[in-house]
């Protein structure tokens, strides 16, 4: 009896262990083919449409984020590729290695992988030189976007549309994900007497756009007039967020370090221009936001009884390294995203200003004018009314209201540009 019971317990371990070990197998490949069905703009254009390289002087602008599936850079991949003759690496804000911090300037270098020179398009100037340009037939834009306006990359790929059409240089966007998904739209369409280089088109605070997308947007509705090619990934839909891919999230700049930071910033991002802090020094930038006269617990209350959609707010205290508050004991709040579909970023980034501005309104200060009357605040939300609007007691129900209409005018020339 105890002999028979003994078999019986090893079958059931061996059987056991055998399903285990096909299920680890098992998983893996599933993964592993979901990466082969997925294709980046950088896969497709190495893989199936190299022709549109071969035989021409390339120029690339690009940074850590232009990487393939298996985390290979596409500037190592087209320096190795004997098929390409890559000439010159362009960086965007915060350099081709990533390594300079917001605003830092960036010089012209040599770049010690390759030996190829790197010419900065956040330096002295932001749009390529025909110096630049000398000697290239086309250029390569590889660039992870944020999926929000005032994120700069976009624009330095606008200004070398430009310099690109008036240098009868080829252009192409190799397009990647808009990690907040391809659907939702929200936030002030830009007003264009508030331009700027974080904002330079009359497009929404979230656009719900990708890279590729918003260059033919750019290219006819500006009338940039590029001769632009857009290499279309593939298996990407309109609902994927980032989290839906099988991509691993590289950092596009050196405060935007996960998916979770990329979700809060169109909002969170406001409060740069004012004077409480946006977790710039920290671990958590975007997510903490805070101020030495904020009372924590006051304003996660404030908050959390406005029932903002797929959000909670945490009473939190933190140190900023660096940045704003420097080294001072600084109070607020930590942004929990609970539902990313739900979740409206930017009602819920003038939420956050307009409830600080209110309970501390002898502390809270928007960032200084400069001499025509405008504010760093101005030219983020994209206008001059919110701020005054929060000034003089208005919901945020109200300007969500007031940006409406042109909202969906946006919606409307958006279609036309759509690929996925």
């Amino acid at each position: 009896m105890k002999k028979w019971l003994v078999m019986v317990l090893t079958t059931m371990l061996v059987l056991s262990s055998l399903s285990v070990a096909f299920a680890d197998n098992n998983g893996k490949g599933h993964g592993h083919d979901k990466r082969k069905k997925f294709k980046l703009g950088v896969e497709v254009l190495l893989e199936d449409q190299k022709e549109l390289i071969e035989g021409k002087s390339v120029g690339l602008i690009t940074n850590p984020t232009g990487v393939d599936q298996e985390l290979n850079s596409i500037v190592d991949l087209l320096h190795n590729d004997s098929d390409v003759d890559l000439k010159a690496l362009y960086g965007p804000e915060h350099g081709v290695r990533g390594s300079a911090q917001a605003g830092e300037y960036v010089e012209y270098y040599t770049d010690e992988e390759t030996g190829l020179p790197v010419y900065s398009l956040y330096g002295s100037t932001k749009k390529p030189t025909p110096e630049m340009l000398e000697g290239i037939d086309v250029l390569l834009f590889d660039i992870q976007d944020v999926g929000t306006r005032f994120y700069t990359y976009i624009y330095t790929m606008a200004y070398a549309m430009e310099a690109a059409s008036e240098n009868d240089i080829e252009f192409i966007v190799l397009d990647r994900p808009n990690p907040l998904g391809g659907e939702a739209v929200e936030g002030p369409v830009l007003d264009d007497e508030y331009a700027s280089f974080v904002g330079k088109y009359e497009i929404p605070l979230r656009h719900g756009m990708t890279v590729g997308e918003l260059a033919s947007l750019f290219n006819e509705e500006f009338e940039i007039g590029a001769d632009l090619t857009v290499v279309e990934m593939d298996k990407w839909k309109r609902g994927m967020y980032y989290g839906d891919t099988p991509l691993e999230w590289v950092l596009p700049s050196p405060n935007m370090p996960t998916l979770d930071t990329a979700l809060a910033y169109p909002g969170a991002a406001l409060i740069e221009g004012t004077n409480v802090s946006e977790g710039r020094g920290t671990t958590k930038p975007f997510e903490l936001i805070g101020a030495p006269f904020i009372n924590a617990t006051e304003l996660a209350s404030e908050l959390n009884e406005l029932k903002l959609p797929g959000v909670d707010f945490r009473a939190a205290s933190f140190t900023p390294s660096f940045s704003k508050h420097a080294g001072e004991l600084t109070h607020g709040v930590q942004i929990h995203v609970t539902d990313k579909e739900a979740f409206k970023p930017v009602k819920t980034g003038l939420s956050l200003v307009k409830t600080i501005h209110d309970l501390y309104p002898e502390d809270f200060e928007f960032r200084a004018e400069n001499s025509a009357g405008v504010s760093f605040f101005d030219l983020l939300v994209g206008n001059g009314w919110i701020r005054e609007g929060i000034e003089n007691g208005d919901s945020v129900k109200k300007m969500e209201k007031q940006w409406e209409d042109d909202l969906k005018d946006f919606k409307e020339v958006r279609e036309d540009y759509l690929l996925y």
